[in-house]
């Protein structure tokens, strides 16, 4: 049974910093990219950073960067997001997922096969 499971989120200053992690446990993730996404109160599941399977490659939307980095542990299973001068505009769910095939677009939530449950992060300005 595949399961993410992301921790880290909480409550923030505007300005301050947060580090995401998200374990995968099941099956092993690491021939595949792994992406974060965010979702906010009325609006829809966006995307935030991706990783390629050896972390050689990572890409961004522009809102966050300069100020979020993805990386990852293959040995551990696991992915990272480290969130600096957070803003309130920052303020989402944020969830990981996994994408299994090499099909589709790094930044579409619709080609990623598993996602965590998701963990919120808030920025107070």
């Amino acid at each position: 049974q595949v399961q993410l499971v992301e921790s880290g989120g909480g409550l923030v200053q505007a300005g301050g910093s947060l580090r995401l992690v998200c374990a995968a446990s099941g099956r092993t993730f690491s021939s595949y990219t792994m992406g974060w996404f965010r979702q906010a109160p009325g609006k829809e599941r966006e995307f935030v950073a991706a990783i390629s399977w050896s972390g050689g490659s990572t890409n961004y939307a522009d809102s966050v960067k300069g100020r979020f980095t993805i990386s990852r542990d293959n040995a551990k299973n696991t992915v990272y997001l480290q969130m600096n001068r957070l803003k309130s505009e920052d303020t989402a769910v944020y969830y990981c997922a996994v994408k299994t095939t090499v099909r589709g677009d790094y930044y579409n939530p619709d080609d990623y096969a598993y996602w965590g449950q998701g963990t919120q992060v808030t920025v107070s300005s």
